[in-house]
């Protein structure tokens, strides 16, 4: 017990507790022991704390452990030693922006990372959260097993758990828990549905938005009534969980009580303009919103309220506008069907009174999104419609079919003319971007010197290509490095282009390394 008296000293001082004594070897040990030196009190606590810091480390008696079970066997191939060389130069900092494309890469071709290599593999994930998940794909079986000897790897194996885990939902960690709870809902979303039912009032507010959005994988009218009852939650962001998921359902009843406000808001009217009746879409956001509406997740300030030059709209008219934007997205979209009477392309075409068309047309894309509707994102797309946020045009994009989605990204790449539309725009396009989209890429790289050239301000001209270059680094084909050669000879060594080029070809090399 002499460690705990001596920290209790130094915490409260030596003229509040009394020093406390060693006894026998121990005292005649200690420095300035029975000397003129004895009467400084925290000299003495010191060279005590000293002496017993020693005898703490190499004085303990001996206890048994087991030996550590030995890494199991792999059951994949180690990559080339190009490859592993090539892994090697990317942990010391060489273009480790396609270390993530390499992990990938590895483990699709079922290969492993060399076990000299995990450890600064498993260090740089530890600082690097959006890594873990690759790591865990491509490290092996060595890979888990070093990374459960070292408390600062440990996320490995939060990362890998095994599916069959029995006690993961119990005694998991929240990570665990998810990942879970997600393959779960893929497996048996009844079963999901029913073990978060038992454990929902026990669980904190934070743990419920994580564990409630695992309900986007196998959603259906089956999770209504649960999310219904969650739309009463204490906690505000549970609620909005739940109300998303919900406007995920044009069937249930949340859709039906949208769709009755979203009538309030829209209706058609039969208008003759030079000589030629037409329909036109007269829009009246709600004066007010109601406990309903709020519960119905609605929210007070919606997205779109106080933005500057949102039409010339600012104050209360502004939120008023951001409120018709969360009703129309929130809204099944064969209500409009119905209300105007044509299909999806001819609904968007439609005129629309009063300055709120972008509202609408916003609203009707998230719509889209969020009922991943085809058939109406692919209206909005190629309708003509002007939507504000240039994430919602390419968000879009994820719900067209796979054969649609490169031509539609390459048209809206080509539509975008503004650069920070384009970047932002681009942002949501995951790689690799081939064939059409490609293309258009590199005309937009291309039209990016040439307005340089044309007048625009070198500051502003060389910081969009950079952003340019930056975003296609990772997700252009690397099969684009002859038409960057040809920019380079025909615009001088522009540094941004150089390094693109450059990049391209490390991952190229790259590549077939892992082939």
């Amino acid at each position: 017990m002499t460690w705990p008296e001596h920290v209790t000293a130094a915490l409260l001082g030596t003229q509040r507790r009394v020093v406390p004594e060693l006894a026998g070897a121990l005292a005649s040990g200690t420095p300035g022991h029975d000397s003129a030196d004895a009467g400084d009190a925290a000299g003495r606590l010191l060279d005590q704390a000293a002496l017993l810091t020693v005898r703490r480390r190499a004085g303990r008696t001996a206890g048994t452990a087991e030996p550590i079970a030995p890494a199991p066997a792999e059951t994949s191939e180690e990559v080339s030693g190009a490859a592993a060389a090539r892994l090697a130069r990317m942990l010391a900092g060489q273009h480790v922006r396609a270390l993530p494309e390499w992990l990938q890469a590895a483990a699709e071709r079922d290969r492993r990372v060399p076990a000299r290599l995990l450890p600064g593999l498993l260090e740089r994930g530890r600082s690097d959260r959006m890594l873990r998940a690759h790591i865990a794909k491509a490290a092996g079986r060595r890979g888990l097993w070093l990374a459960l000897q070292n408390p600062d790897w440990a996320y490995l194996a939060t990362e890998d758990v095994p599916a069959e885990a029995p006690d993961v939902w119990e005694t998991g960690t929240r990570g665990q828990r998810i990942a879970h709870l997600g393959r779960l809902r893929a497996a048996d979303p009844e079963a999901a549905r029913r073990a978060l039912r038992e454990t929902w009032a026990r669980e904190p507010a934070a743990d419920r938005v994580a564990l409630l959005a695992t309900f986007q994988e196998g959603l259906s009218g089956a999770d209504e009534e649960f999310l219904e009852e969650t739309l009463d939650d204490r906690a505000k962001d549970v609620r909005a969980g739940a109300a998303d998921l919900l406007s995920m359902l044009p069937a249930s009843a949340y859709g039906g009580r949208m769709a009755g406000r979203a009538r309030d808001c829209l209706r058609p009217e039969r208008r003759t303009v030079r000589g030629r009746a037409q329909t036109w879409i007269i829009a009246e956001p709600p004066a007010d919103l109601d406990e309903a509406t709020r519960r119905d997740g609605v929210p007070f300030h919606a997205a779109g309220s106080f933005v500057p030059g949102n039409g010339g709209r600012s104050g209360p008219v502004g939120t008023r506008a951001g409120w018709l934007r969360e009703i129309v997205a929130r809204t099944p979209l064969d209500t409009w069907t119905g209300l105007f009477g044509g299909n999806p392309m001819e609904v968007v075409c439609l005129p629309i009174a009063d300055d709120f068309a972008r509202d609408v047309h916003l609203g009707w894309a998230r719509a889209a999104v969020r009922q991943r509707d085809a058939a109406w994102a692919r209206a909005i797309l190629k309708g003509g419609v002007v939507v504000e946020e240039a994430e919602a045009l390419a968000d879009l994009l994820t719900v067209l079919p796979d054969g649609e989605r490169d031509s539609a990204a390459a048209d809206l790449a080509r539509w975008v003319k503004d650069y920070p539309d384009l970047l932002r725009v681009l942002d949501r396009i995951p790689g690799p971007w081939t064939g059409e989209l490609a293309e258009a890429v590199l005309a937009a790289l291309a039209g990016a010197l040439t307005r340089g050239a044309e007048g625009m301000p070198p500051h502003t001209q060389q910081y969009g290509l950079a952003q340019l270059c930056k975003l296609s680094d990772e997700r252009l084909t690397p099969a684009a490095v002859p038409r960057l050669d040809e920019l380079t000879r025909r615009h001088g060594d522009n540094w941004p282009l150089s390094e693109l080029t450059e990049t391209l070809r490390f991952r190229h090399e790259m590549l077939q390394e892992l082939t």
